[in-house]
């Protein structure tokens, strides 16, 4: 039988360390489920993957995404940078972090993102590859195409391909 707890004592629940595979931290709080969507998780993956939610941090709250087993690709971390400027990739092997890495926000970015302007050329039956400059405007990221101009800033991850 355990003790009862009372209502002054705090439960923790803890993330097991990865042997392998990737920790993507400092993503802001609510876009870790983006993250997922942009990885094709759970779609593609087989390996074990942890969610933390509004976790405190330095800077208030932020989620982390702890993947087992998997390093991420150039072409997947400039999506996550997309969504998570402020994020943090960490290599685990052997259970110590191998390398790790602040995402870097591209100065351009190619068929990654689909443009909002229905009339765009890159949304056309031409065989374009939609194109973006990518800025960065009081800690967020502003994308304009190449082709039409027109900018977007907000949920970006709604539009990423």
């Amino acid at each position: 039988m355990t003790p009862n707890k009372s209502p002054t004592q705090k439960r923790e629940l803890r993330v097991r360390p990865i042997e392998n595979g990737t920790v993507i931290d400092h993503i802001k709080a609510g876009q870790s489920l983006n993250v997922l969507r942009i990885l094709g998780i759970p779609d593609s993956s087989e390996d074990v993957v942890s969610v933390v939610i509004n976790a405190s941090g330095e800077h208030g709250k932020k989620d982390v995404v702890k993947i087992e087993n998997r390093e991420l690709n150039v072409r997947e971390v400039d999506k996550i940078t997309l969504i998570a400027p402020n994020a943090v990739i960490n290599i685990i092997r052997h259970f110590d972090v191998f390398e790790k890495k602040h995402v870097v926000i591209p100065q351009n970015i190619e068929g990654v993102v689909r443009c909002i302007n229905p009339n765009c050329i890159s949304n056309s039956s031409e065989p374009v590859t939609s194109k973006f400059t990518v800025t960065s405007a009081k800690g967020k990221i502003v994308l304009q195409c190449k082709y039409c101009e027109r900018v977007i800033t907000e949920n970006i991850a709604d539009r990423l391909l």
